[in-house]
């Protein structure tokens, strides 16, 4: 099975020794975002914002794919202060609709470039 690299100017370019995405047959394997304006490569400020910007991010990947966020199956949220589990909840209510992909959150101690946010995100094409 050929494996194809997705990349976007949308999304914050990698930042280490990875690709934004990668498509194996049907499957897109998104790798994490942090709340990196693509722009500027600055963070935003705050968990909300960081929030925000994390499913713009992985939305810009996902669409670059020729997918979206319809398509998603597997969503893992990485937080470094389980008490903004809420505001984050609430922004991922605003990008997916039902049904839901299947999810973990899970708390970390530090993300990098100081991030409060992270997820990455597993998409199946039709």
């Amino acid at each position: 099975m050929a494996r194809q690299i997705i990349s976007t100017p949308n999304a914050p370019a990698a930042i280490g020794p990875y690709s934004q995405a990668v498509r194996a047959g049907n499957q897109v394997f998104l790798s994490g975002q942090i709340g990196l304006d693509p722009a500027t490569m600055e963070m935003v400020d705050g968990v909300e914002a960081q929030a925000r910007q994390v499913f713009a991010n992985l939305k810009a990947v996902a669409e670059a794919a020729g997918g979206s966020f319809g398509d998603a199956v597997k969503l893992t949220i990485y937080l470094t202060d389980l008490s903004h589990f809420g505001v984050v909840n609430e922004v991922m209510k605003g990008c997916f609709v039902e049904p839901f992909p299947a999810r973990a959150t899970v708390g970390v101690r530090e993300l990098p470039r100081g991030a409060l946010v992270e997820a990455d995100l597993v998409l199946v094409l039709d």
